[in-house]
């Protein structure tokens, strides 16, 4: 295992004020940026999920935030660095026992999806697939088309009683065996 700094991070949780998540992000950008703790703090997410929803009888597909009010920041903790983050404005403190930043666990990081982990993505158009992780975990679909620079596919999935293409990560889905395939080839391709 590589010996860099980044190796040694860890992922921490940022408590915001209720909407300031994208500008404590943008803000803390700005802090690596000007005091140069590019080897001191890595990543900053604000986990998003996609949710159906229904507006004026029709449905789509919106991000919205998994955990208001919380930023994750991947840093090597220091009192320096602690101090910087935490005088940010909008940040009302670390998680953690007395506002002392309290790492996650790796199996919290992979529930988080905060890294994305090199996938085997052993996929073709085509494909029978289920979707394992995330909002639309449940459904089965074929793949329509794949991305494999972005490390998505376009699957096709029965939602609503309509067939509906979706954008998935391929952490998201596993291809499925010829038993496990949905018996969905009866079923005309659209119906409209």
């Amino acid at each position: 295992m590589e010996n860099s700094p980044e190796s040694q991070a860890k992922w921490y949780v940022l408590h915001t004020y209720s909407g300031y998540e994208a500008m404590v992000k943008d803000s803390l950008e700005k802090l690596i940026e000007n005091n140069n703790l590019k080897d001191n703090i890595f990543d900053l997410k604000i986990p998003m999920e996609q949710t159906i929803e229904e507006k004026n009888g029709k449905k789509k597909v919106v991000e919205r935030k998994l955990l208001p009010c919380y930023v994750f920041i991947k840093m090597i903790y220091s009192n320096q660095v602690w101090y910087l983050v935490t005088n940010t404005r909008g940040v009302t403190g670390f998680v953690g026992p007395q506002g002392r930043p309290l790492p996650l666990k790796d199996e919290e990081v992979r529930k988080m999806q905060l890294e994305k982990k090199p996938v085997d993505a052993n996929f073709a158009v085509g494909d029978d697939v289920s979707i394992d992780v995330g909002p639309l975990a449940g459904f089965f679909g074929k793949i329509k088309e794949l991305n494999d620079t972005a490390m998505k596919a376009k699957v096709n999935v029965v939602m609503f009683g309509r067939n509906t293409d979706v954008e998935v990560e391929y952490g998201q889905i596993r291809k499925l065996s010829l038993a496990e395939a949905p018996e969905q080839e009866q079923q005309p391709e659209t119906q409209e």
